[in-house]
């Protein structure tokens, strides 16, 4: 009798965690996905015309990490300037996130910043349930915490990194051409919504193939740095793997391209 009831607590108390758990997992969106895998591995090399400017590369870590009890891809995009634009300007960034696998969305990010004579470290830890960005600044150089603040944001706003791959996860197959969609993101203290035009699609060649791929255009400002109707163009591949391929930015003196010069699947 004594057993039974010890048995029945325990499974009551157990039906307690389950619920609990299912409730805390059910906060979350679930963004369903198959291009996003551990190990991608991508590099592009930044050009003006015909004169290299600088060379990155977009790389998700092999294993999946755990930030703020959620598990998530790590994700570390790096660029350097290279040749003439290395000795006039230097330039060595790394900006990551911590990329939440159900939610597409960043649980933190951070960065560091070295060009020329500017620097910068941050971190940021996103409380999307709370509606809260904690931005972490930090030293420069001994990169120890030098003050906190807290900023108030929309659920699921992307850093500059996590809203790339979101990106990836649309099915661009619902929109028609020209529509424009929306992303929500926060950089420098400030949530940004960023409307964003659906171009069609247009067969590109580049160094990891042909492809028919995804055009996309950000709605820019009026400014006197870029020139003509959609200046800046993205190019992703219009398949399974949603592959980045090029960004295009025409200036009003010549334009800045970066494109695709090898890429790694990830997937275990």
């Amino acid at each position: 009798m004594i057993m039974n009831k010890v048995m029945g607590y325990l499974l009551i108390g157990a039906s307690i965690i389950t619920a609990a758990f299912t409730l805390e997992i059910n906060k979350w969106r679930s963004v369903p996905q198959k291009v996003i895998q551990p190990g991608e591995f991508m590099k592009y090399r930044v050009h003006y015309g015909f004169i290299n400017a600088g060379e990155a590369t977009m790389a998700i870590s092999d294993d999946i990490h755990i930030m703020n009890g959620r598990p998530c891809y790590k994700v570390d995009v790096k660029g350097n300037s290279t040749g003439l634009f290395d000795m006039i300007t230097r330039v060595r960034d790394n900006w990551g996130t911590y990329l939440d696998t159900q939610a597409i969305v960043s649980q933190r990010f951070y960065q560091s910043i070295a060009e020329g004579r500017y620097r910068k470290k941050e971190i940021i830890d996103f409380d999307h349930q709370n509606k809260k960005a904690i931005v972490h600044r930090l030293d420069d150089h001994t990169g120890e915490l030098i003050k906190k603040v807290d900023f108030e944001i929309p659920k699921y706003v992307q850093d500059i990194v996590s809203g790339y791959y979101y990106l990836r996860t649309f099915d661009f197959d619902t929109l028609d051409a020209n529509e424009i969609f929306q992303l929500k993101g926060f950089y420098d203290d400030t949530t940004y919504h960023l409307n964003v035009q659906y171009l069609g699609t247009k067969k590109l060649k580049t160094k990891v193939g042909e492809y028919e791929s995804i055009v996309i255009s950000p709605i820019m400002p009026k400014n006197s740095f870029f020139s003509g109707k959609n200046p800046v163009k993205g190019y992703i591949s219009n398949d399974e793997k949603k592959i980045p391929l090029k960004v295009k930015a025409e200036l009003l003196i010549g334009s800045i391209e970066i494109d695709i010069t090898e890429y790694r699947s990830g997937g275990k």
